[in-house]
């Protein structure tokens, strides 16, 4: 009597063979869940690109950085109350992009557990960095309440403070580091088969890069290649993961 609960509780656990052979096709693997693949991998697209649209408009405030207005703090923010609408869609781009970055996390955890070993740390480390980038869009975005419209009424915010504002969204926001991680795990499944190898390459290069800025004390500077790498993956799982569309 035991053994054969035994082989029947072994039977609900075991992995399909199926889910961890990249050659096999859905249709051969009528046991396999069937899902809709792409609305997860379009969730990345769009977060990529919303994060492309943070990045540029943050960089679009810039009084702070402006050489002929180092020092004084009310000509910066006389300067930024023009940049109103940079700030706007900064706030828009960040949040959106953070957003739909928590559902891609979700699909390409359930992707990478489809395919990866049971015991494989790849998609629980894919899914941390992307959700700890999350983090990092929201904390970036979660001054603008209090200086966005501030910077178009000086009497409503001390000078001082609107500079440090723009070192914030300067900074924070464009923190990037962590997703380059999510990148480098991808090559570690693509290594074990779970990913197409030119996936898990990108993956390697470009998460690489985005790790190594990430680190790095120009850190700032993963915000630049982070959301393209985001796009290239997103692609990448759209238009060249035929093998297991249909199945996660």
């Amino acid at each position: 009597m035991t053994s054969q609960r035994t082989s029947q509780v072994a039977s609900h656990t075991t992995v399909p063979p199926a889910a961890l052979d990249p050659t096999t096709s859905p249709a051969d693997s009528p046991d396999l869940p069937v899902y809709q693949p792409t609305r997860w991998a379009l969730a990345g697209l769009g977060a990529g690109i919303a994060g492309v649209v943070a990045v540029v408009s943050a960089g679009m405030v810039s009084s702070v950085y402006d050489e002929d207005l180092a020092g004084d703090a009310p000509a910066i923010v006389e300067d930024l109350s023009d940049k109103v609408p940079a700030m706007l869609a900064f706030h828009l781009g960040a949040m959106v992009s953070a957003v739909l970055l928590v559902v891609f996390a979700a699909g390409l955890l359930r992707r990478l557990r489809a395919t990866c070993g049971p015991d494989s740390l790849a998609p629980i480390v894919a899914f941390s960095g992307i959700l700890l980038t999350v983090v990092m869009l929201v904390m970036g975005a979660g001054l603008d309440t209090e200086f966005v419209f501030a910077a178009s009424d000086p009497d409503l915010v001390v000078a001082e403070n609107l500079t440090f504002y723009n070192h914030w969204i300067g900074t924070i926001p464009w923190c990037w580091g962590l997703l380059g991680l999510s990148g480098v795990a991808l090559y570690g499944a693509a290594r074990a088969g779970a990913v197409p190898r030119w996936i898990g390459l990108v993956g390697l290069l470009g998460g690489g890069l985005t790790l190594l800025l990430g680190i790095s004390p120009l850190q700032y500077m993963a915000g630049m290649t982070g959301p393209i790498g985001l796009i290239v993956i997103s692609l990448g799982f759209l238009a060249g993961d035929k093998a297991f569309r249909g199945r996660a």
